[in-house]
């Protein structure tokens, strides 16, 4: 693919608004309060980290996708929650501050953890080309595209509180227009091809979700965590952060590859009829039963 005016500058500065507008969400603290919920912490970690690559990887192998769209699809697999997972919890009445908690841990291991299933993806589908892990100079570049907006997000918030809440609305309307954007152009781009890559990746790409959600919620609970931060890991572990996904995909310094990003971009469309309707089914259960434990949180 030829390198574009898209991938090279508009792809980077749309994912910086996006983890940007998640740093304005964060401070110290959602970082040390995994010490309030290490139980739930450690289940949704394992699960993002372990679970979710090996059940994506099944799903490849039993739909037998063309190495190109594999290589998509763990790519997503290993890609952190966001802002968008924050939102479903919130409307399902899970515990928001545990999910902020969830995606600034997991974006902070995705720098380690993406790049080597990715290369664990390219070498057994692809042999190894276009390898983004474990190679310092590439490791610096995605270290760069997901924790350095959200850094500047959390010195904005710690020195400018009043600008930060003015920010947060803008940022996050900012942040579903650039989401949709990013998934037009990986659609454009591979325009010729999509209507075929969204009939074979279509379903795998709702599996993947619908199954990540079962299990971020039914782990947990397994697991005798409470209700609420068992939705706030569903939510977590269910919804993955699309964008990086795509931008990482199409960046030419990493794997260049319109192809890659195809599922990344069409679950960024088809995960919100899954998630939305678990959220809504979470929220009546509440009305019906009325749990205690079930209470709204605001987003922070």
């Amino acid at each position: 693919m030829n390198s574009s005016t898209a991938t090279t500058v508009f792809l980077p500065i749309a994912l910086g608004i996006i983890m940007f507008g998640l740093g304005l969400s964060l401070t110290v603290a959602d970082f040390t309060r995994v010490v309030r919920y290490p139980k739930a912490t450690i289940v949704a970690l394992a699960c993002q980290i372990l679970v979710l690559p090996a059940l994506c990887l099944g799903l490849v192998l039993l739909f037998d996708l063309e190495p190109a769209l594999a290589v998509g699809m763990l790519l997503l697999a290993a890609a952190p929650g966001g802002t968008t997972a924050n939102l479903f919890s919130h409307l399902a009445r899970g515990d928001v501050a545990l999910n902020i908690t969830l995606t600034a841990i997991n974006s902070v291991l995705a720098v380690v953890t993406l790049p080597i299933v990715v290369n664990l993806a390219l070498a057994g589908f692809l042999e190894g080309d276009g390898a983004i892990g474990l190679q310092p100079a590439k490791m610096l570049q995605v270290f760069a595209i997901v924790l350095v907006p959200v850094a500047i997000g959390m010195v904005v918030r710690n020195r400018a509180p009043e600008f930060t809440e003015r920010m947060r609305g803008p940022v996050k309307i900012a942040s579903v227009v650039v989401l949709v954007a990013v998934i037009v152009v990986a659609v454009y781009q591979e325009r010729d091809n999509v209507l075929g890559y969204v009939g074979d990746v279509g379903l795998v790409a709702v599996l993947l979700c619908v199954l990540s959600l079962a299990i971020g919620y039914t782990a947990p609970r397994l697991a005798k965590v409470e209700r609420r931060a068992a939705i706030a890991s569903a939510f977590e572990i269910g919804v993955h952060n699309s964008t990086l996904a795509i931008t990482i995909a199409l960046s030419p310094a990493l794997l260049n590859s319109t192809e890659m990003a195809i599922p990344a971009a069409v679950y960024g469309i088809l995960m919100f009829l899954p998630a939305g309707l678990l959220a809504y089914w979470f929220n009546r259960q509440h009305s019906r039963h009325g749990q205690p434990d079930s209470a709204p949180q605001p987003i922070q």
